[in-house]
């Protein structure tokens, strides 16, 4: 048993590769044929190697800069960031996000690490003779960067003492000091005075670079004391609360916010919430939904120019077994079986279309990469989607190729032999 199991396991090695040297004998010999057969190949899993590598990359990017916003925090907030039209007029008619609120959550969630508030309105903002307008300007706590991530690249953030006694001192974002202040290295930023609504701060300290997120300059924010900002800008205006819980809490820091704000809000039992607890997780959801739909296309564009290469390479491989109907029916003669000849031409078959499968995934990679190197976009081809691309192109070339197989297996031999 053991004999004719290694006898077998040894004739189909030796068939295999009897078959793949015949395949790439062939190819050889008819390149410009087996370029024609396999284009279409190629074009379809460049298509989508190329697509699916810039959608990954874009999905890198994005959650990177998502991260931004900081991965363990909700945003308690009057609005929900996600919603349809039907509920715009609904949220607008809540009564505003404030200082009940936050006090609230500071004093009894006990799941939050930091707490800071995020009230929001557009000023200019001066320094000498450059003048900016129409800058975003937050008012904030100290553990406003706990809750959303950045860092200090020079002087330093926001303290206790700054909130509590309601100093005019302000932290730059690190686009707004190059344009303030042109030249200025950032280090010799904090101590300088800008204006903002005609009002004097002093310059405590500058963000580092944050990049860009969603087409939104995350470099071109003033933040000022929470306190001062309601004294200068106004206090009649919704908040954002920002809560940051340990990695793992968030589940239950979300259940404790709901329970607080209810009450604090006086929200009825049995009504909806009339606040919006947000995460950043939201906007991942809604991004892969739209690339899902894209990689839909893409998927489906390919799949189409695979058969219609798949189709070019079974109708290359019919010509072909007429073409070798006399050399088929002196194998048969000679003792090979129906099993080695339907073998040959499925190998030849899947290499034809696994090479247009090199060729294409290759082009693709290369589109990907000139794509990143020529734009903004984000752009990298993942092994899995390399794996993918090569195997649906032998996977239609096995299928493709059944049929010229069969008919060659199922030559008959004193007919073949009589072909000319």
């Amino acid at each position: 048993m053991t004999r004719r199991l290694l006898r077998g396991v040894r004739r189909l090695s030796a068939e295999v590769l009897e078959g793949v040297r015949i395949a790439l004998t062939s190819m050889a010999g008819n390149h410009l044929r087996s370029f024609l057969t396999t284009l279409g190949i190629v074009i379809g899993v460049m298509t989508v190697i190329a697509i699916v590598g810039i959608i990954q990359g874009l999905n890198e990017s994005f959650a990177a800069q998502i991260g931004n916003l900081g991965s363990h925090t909700l945003y308690a907030d009057k609005w929900q960031w996600i919603s349809d039209d039907n509920n715009w007029w609904a949220m607008r008619n809540r009564q505003n996000m404030g200082r009940r609120e936050l006090e609230a959550i500071q004093r009894e969630a006990v799941h939050a690490i930091a707490v800071a508030p995020q009230a929001r309105t557009r000023a200019t903002v001066k320094a000498g003779d450059e003048e900016l307008s129409r800058l975003m300007v937050v008012g904030t706590s100290d553990q406003n960067l706990a809750t959303g991530g950045g860092s200090i690249a020079a002087g330093r953030y926001l303290g206790g003492p700054d909130v509590e006694l309601s100093r005019s001192v302000v932290v730059l974002g690190a686009g707004v000091a190059d344009r303030l202040f042109p030249g200025v290295p950032l280090d010799a930023v904090p101590g300088k005075r800008v204006r903002i609504k005609d009002d004097p701060y002093t310059v405590i300290g500058v963000l580092a670079r944050r990049g860009r997120m969603l087409g939104m300059d995350l470099d071109g924010d003033v933040s000022i004391p929470y306190t001062t900002f309601l004294r200068d800008m106004g206090g009649k205006r919704s908040i954002t609360i920002a809560v940051a819980s340990a990695p793992g809490d968030l589940p239950a820091l979300e259940d404790e916010l709901v329970s607080i704000l209810r009450r604090v809000r006086r929200v009825p039992a049995g009504k909806p919430d009339d606040f919006g607890l947000n995460r950043q997780d939201q906007f991942l959801k809604l991004y892969d939904q739209l690339t899902g739909a894209l990689y839909g296309v893409a998927v489906g564009v390919g799949l189409i120019t695979l058969v219609v290469g798949g189709i070019g390479i079974m109708n290359i491989m019919l010509v072909s077994v007429t073409e070798r109907t006399r050399e088929i029916g002196v194998r048969r003669a000679l003792g090979a079986r129906r099993k080695t000849i339907l073998l040959q031409f499925l190998i030849e078959s899947s290499i034809v279309a696994a090479v247009g499968g090199a060729v294409g995934t290759g082009l693709g990679m290369g589109a990907a990469l000139l794509v990143a190197l020529l734009s903004p976009l984000a752009a990298t081809a993942t092994p899995s989607a390399v794996a993918i691309g090569l195997g649906f192109s032998a996977a239609v070339g096995l299928l493709f190729g059944i049929w010229p197989a069969w008919r060659a297996a199922n030559l008959d031999p004193v007919e073949a032999l009589r072909y000319e």
